[in-house]
Formats: structure tokens, C-alpha cells, sequence
């Protein structure tokens, strides 16, 4: 995965300065934090969280149709 690198913020910055991170995430859409120097949490406005979580919800349906497609006539098989 790659991440932008101007948003990533330490753990003690995000600790003592969270208007930065949400500052960050109002600009960019998101805000990495790193602990121990690795990116550790991801803070991501609720719009960019939503458009992910439908890209998955898109993704799974495609693999489940796909499934159910390959398998049409052993599932009508097993339906009677």
C-alpha cells in the first residue's frame, strides 16, 4: 500500500495536536499515524470510509456472482 507521505503523523503529535490530524483529513481525505516509526492507524473522513466500504461490498457481490455463475448447474442440481 502506498501513503502520501505528508499524511503521517507521529503518535505524540496526534496525541497532543489532534486538530492536526483532523485538519490532515479534512485536506487529504485521511491521516496516518505512526507508532514505534510504522504506520500503525489510519484516521479517514466518513466519506472516503463509506466509498471503501462499497468498493468491498461491490467486489464481494462480483466474487459471489461469479461463484454462483460457474456453479449454476450443480446449484439447480442440488435445488431439486
Amino acid at each position: 500500500m502506498n501513503i502520501d507521505t505528508r499524511v503521517l503523523v507521529p503518535m505524540t503529535e496526534a496525541n497532543q495536536n489532534f486538530s492536526k490530524v483532523v485538519r490532515l483529513v479534512d485536506e487529504s481525505g485521511m491521516a496516518v499515524i505512526m507508532k514505534n516509526n510504522k504506520p500503525r492507524y489510519m484516521v479517514l473522513s466518513f466519506q472516503e470510509y463509506d466509498e471503501i466500504q462499497s468498493a468491498r461490498r461491490r467486489l464481494f457481490n462480483d466474487a459471489a456472482d461469479s461463484v454462483i455463475a460457474e456453479n449454476l448447474e450443480a446449484l439447480r442440481e442440488l435445488a431439486k
